[in-house]
């Protein structure tokens, strides 16, 4: 445990030299500077902080859990965000950066008006607050009481093992996300990533080994681990789902609609990713950032679905006996990786926690302070004065997550389900809203305000009465044509009545806008490799 622990301190305290070392001669008393790293960042970087911010112990614990407790259907979660990726580079991005904008609500109040800004940015920070960020937290905390037992050490119950735990999360993400800026948070993001990478693809390798030996390998444990696997749980190794599938798997009808729109909303809308997107120093560095992304995101399926399928046939074979969906991963992680590595798998871990931790509190910040603060409480407000208030009111975000992060313990149906279900109540009016935006030219300025309060009564509702016998997937596929048609029927009733000019985005001239070359050509390789992968895990390959 002490060669844990010193390895595990030895392996944060790095990440955190190299990202002040990185950034210790940035300008951060501009909002530019602050929120999005001077517009400076390349490729790399938006590519490795983009895979960070969307990666953390949720994920890590949830989709294993979820494949751990179905298949491997959920695995689509990670596969089919490859295509959004795409959507990212060839279409928002070019969007988004023509307007020069620093949030998402700051484009709809572009493309309509101020009070849609100021109510689609309350939306999404109480979102972000009271689901989001707490389930961050207590995420993390349940794999680091996994890994080193505090409820033990400090001899405690294990809720309260997962408080503290969320207060030392908390303090340490905070000190990056507030007082570091956006550009320390995508260089930390870039150095977990490498990490990530590293220690995300030992954990299969390693339970396929442990695998092998526990069914009596006398060869290569591994291959013998996936041989053993391959014969006796195929239907584990499939991805395609019945079509009346409950969650956590994945109906397959839902894949390339209701699970495609939750995608796209996340990679498109969703400010803690498209931040960084923003900050990119021309188009060309976000395109490649967020193509190289999108590649990274095929391979998810490596630590993010199939170490779950592991783990149950491990625990079968052992006789472990694992009730609940999100203590698969971690009790597989306990047994398979080697004590010397124990502390390195630690710190990646407690750097991918931290990653969205410290992205989505910045992504708050940012948003109370330029849409908020500067529109309609002190529009006179000076860079110097932005700063100083992102970096006050992100103390006090985050001390208000931490409190709710623990309460996450008492909700039994799975972290991955309750954090998706719960973010498209807000998530997929932005996606309507924004991407609404942009197809019609003639919509009224209530347009996105009359979408947004549709969607959360009808979706709403949903969760509460029908979310046990539908996929809340199929929800969502029905909910955003319906949307869509509805603001396609408000904008051509507003051209023939009212006679409304065409809006026309402006370009600011914020960063270079020329593409990057050999775009296409990386999109179409991501696009034959999703389907390789689904080709993999169906009753046409391994889920025969």
């Amino acid at each position: 445990m002490l060669w844990t622990i010193i390895t595990f301190v030895f392996f944060t305290i790095l990440v955190a030299v190299i990202s002040y070392a990185k950034t210790k001669g940035d300008d951060q008393t501009t909002a530019d500077g602050y929120f999005l790293a001077g517009r400076g960042l390349p490729g790399f970087v938006i590519a490795g902080s983009l895979l960070l911010t969307n990666i953390s112990a949720e994920q890590l614990v949830g989709t294993n859990g979820q494949t751990w407790a179905s298949n491997m259907s959920p695995m689509a979660f990670e596969v089919v965000a490859a295509i959004a990726c795409i959507l990212l580079g060839l279409y928002a991005a070019p969007k988004y950066l023509k307007s020069g904008i620093a949030t998402i609500p700051q484009m709809l109040g572009i493309r309509y008006n101020r009070t849609t800004k100021l109510w689609f940015s309350i939306a999404y920070i109480v979102l972000y607050l009271v689901v989001q960020i707490p389930v961050i937290l207590y995420s993390g905390s349940l794999v680091f009481e996994n890994i080193f037992g505090v409820s033990s050490i400090l001899h405690i119950s294990k809720f309260q093992a997962v408080v503290v735990l969320c207060i030392v999360i908390s303090v340490v993400g905070s000190i990056y996300a507030i007082f570091g800026g956006l550009k320390a948070v995508a260089v930390s993001d870039t150095v977990n990533g490498i990490g990530l990478i590293i220690g995300g693809f030992m954990i299969p390798f390693l339970a396929l080994s442990v695998l092998g030996h526990a069914t009596g390998s006398d060869g290569f444990a591994i291959a013998d681990g996936f041989k053993f696997l391959a014969e006796q749980f195929p239907e584990k190794l499939n991805s395609i789902s019945p079509a009346d599938a409950m969650p956590p798997a994945v109906p397959w009808p839902a894949v390339f609609t209701g699970l495609a729109f939750l995608c796209i909303q996340s990679w498109c809308t969703h400010q803690s990713f498209i931040q960084r997107v923003l900050a990119a120093k021309n188009l060309k560095e976000a395109q490649k950032g967020a193509l190289f992304c999108a590649f990274m995101k095929i391979l998810g399926f490596m630590y993010l679905a199939l170490p779950g399928i592991i783990a149950f046939a491990l625990f079968q074979v052992q006789g472990d006996q694992v009730t609940m969906m999100d203590e698969a991963y971690p009790q597989l992680v306990t047994q398979v990786i080697p004590a010397p590595l124990m502390g390195f798998f630690a710190a990646v871990m407690f750097g991918a926690i931290l990653s969205s931790f410290n992205s989505v509190l910045n992504s708050v910040n940012t948003m109370f302070t330029m849409d908020i603060y500067k529109e309609f409480i002190d529009k006179e407000a000076n860079d110097a004065k932005l700063v100083s208030v992102g970096k006050k009111v992100g103390v006090i975000f985050a001390v208000a997550t931490t409190i709710v992060g623990p309460m996450i313990y008492f909700f039994p149906a799975g972290l991955k389900t309750f954090l998706d279900s719960l973010v498209m109540l807000i998530g997929l009016p932005v996606l309507s809203a924004v991407f609404g935006g942009f197809f019609f030219k003639h919509l009224p300025k209530y347009a996105a305000k009359f979408v947004l309060l549709f969607h959360i009564v009808v979706y709403g509702l949903f969760l509460m009465f029908m979310s046990n016998s539908v996929h809340y997937l199929y929800a969502i596929a029905v909910l955003l044509p319906v949307e869509i048609l509805a603001m396609f029927i408000m904008d051509r009733y507003n051209k023939s009545k009212n006679h409304a000019v065409a809006w026309v985005q402006e370009d600011v001239n914020a960063v270079d806008l020329t593409p990057w070359k050999y775009r296409w050509v990386a999109a179409g390789i991501v696009v034959v490799g999703v389907l390789v992968v689904y080709a993999a895990f169906s009753p046409l390959g391994l889920g025969a």
